[in-house]
């Protein structure tokens, strides 16, 4: 078992890589199309259920330049798949190159502790946290804008902007009070 590192390959030319981890695989289907049809610069998707990544065929898989996690909120196996896999990808990449998108948050079965659980991890990997619907075309659409953003900033395709700068205007913070009982 290996550890995903992000500089341990050359970028590719006007080219960005990201790789998708769900392990449903209920949106990343659907939003990996709708990434790749993204005509201004070239992007590769690589889906995983789960890291790591196999060994077997490290030496062609291209460097990733982000890594988003995708949660569902009313799956627990989905949030505990993601959680595990964070421990093979290189500190490197916590350094503006990983990202969690959330979908299902306005579900009425959603346990407000698991959406909390979520929002505490990203916020002290200092990550972006990204809410999609993935119900209808207008969410994916707007999910995938968002992702094209911070990809093109993570491979390097946006003059003067870094991932870290973008990752410290975007990463999601959690309030003080979150640990408190709310006694409504």
């Amino acid at each position: 078992m290996s550890v995903l590192k992000p500089f341990s390959k050359l970028p590719g030319l006007n080219t960005a890589n990201i790789l998708l981890v769900e392990s449903e695989e209920q949106f990343q289907q659907s939003l990996a199309a709708a990434l790749v049809e993204e005509a201004a610069v070239t992007v590769n998707v690589r889906l995983a259920k789960s890291l790591p990544l196999p060994m077997e065929n490290e030496e062609s898989r291209p460097r990733i330049d982000l890594v988003v996690f995708i949660i569902n909120l009313t799956s627990e196996l989905s949030f505990q798949s993601a959680e595990a896999s964070l421990k093979y990808l290189d500190p490197g990449y916590f350094l503006g190159k990983v990202c969690f998108m959330v979908t299902n948050a306005r579900s009425a079965s959603v346990p407000t502790v698991r959406l909390d659980a979520v929002r505490k991890l990203a916020a002290s990997l200092h990550c972006p946290l990204l809410f999609a619907e993935d119900q209808t075309p207008d969410g994916l659409t707007n999910a995938t804008e968002r992702l094209l953003t911070i990809l093109k900033v993570a491979a390097g395709l946006v003059p003067m902007a870094t991932a870290l700068y973008l990752s410290n205007l975007t990463r999601c913070t959690v309030p003080t009070d979150i640990d408190q009982q709310n006694f409504d």
